[in-house]
């Protein structure tokens, strides 16, 4: 069964440069064989996460993507060395959705987005999902011409590998997490969750 990705814009701009890096991250993975989508939060209404509030149709759609993913990229630019609103406000909403997934990360900034990711994994792993190691940073017009097209051969190569790592990683956490979810041991991590079920 082929992996399901699903990228994760967190830009408001339109013609943004991380979005446009996660649709290039998504287009290789389909290349591999996942079955990929993008969420892009600048057209998804998805409103201000409230934890006493009713999810509306937009939430219930944005959630439906995130449970029917096998594993995410997030996309963001980098706004005063932190993640946009939008992504957080993306990842506010949900938690269990996300154990047993893994997660890429995808950052245009002009000083290399470390922050940034790092503190997207540090939520997501607060919400126990999985992290690659590294991610990538976009560097708007260096990297991208006017009308979109990648000028940097090598940001092609590096989104390449990390569309190639998000469907081997993604692919073994995910297989183990349902077979623990599915199995009898109750010394696993996925035990908890079979319990919630």
């Amino acid at each position: 069964m082929a992996l399901k990705v699903l990228g994760v814009g967190g830009s408001m701009r339109e013609g943004s440069y991380s979005t446009r890096a996660v649709r290039l991250c998504l287009e290789s993975a389909r290349g591999r064989g996942a079955e990929a989508r993008l969420l892009e939060l600048r057209t998804a209404g998805l409103p201000m996460f409230r934890p006493d509030g009713d999810a509306d149709a937009a939430a219930r759609e944005v959630g439906g993507l995130v449970r029917w993913a096998d594993a995410f990229v997030l996309g963001t630019p980098d706004y005063h060395g932190s993640m946009s609103g939008a992504i957080k406000n993306f990842l506010d909403f949900h938690w269990e959705e996300f154990a047993g997934k893994l997660f890429g990360y995808v950052c245009a900034s002009h000083e290399k987005g470390l922050t940034v990711m790092e503190q997207m994994r540090t939520a997501v792993r607060q919400c126990y999902g999985w992290s690659l190691p590294y991610g990538v940073s976009v560097h708007g017009e260096q990297d991208f011409d006017d009308s979109g097209a990648v000028l940097n051969p090598r940001l092609r190569e590096r989104l390449g590998m990390l569309a190639r790592d998000v469907m081997v990683y993604g692919a073994l956490l995910r297989e183990q997490f349902v077979r623990d979810l599915d199995g009898r041991e109750r010394d696993t991590f996925a035990a908890r969750y079979a319990d919630l079920g």
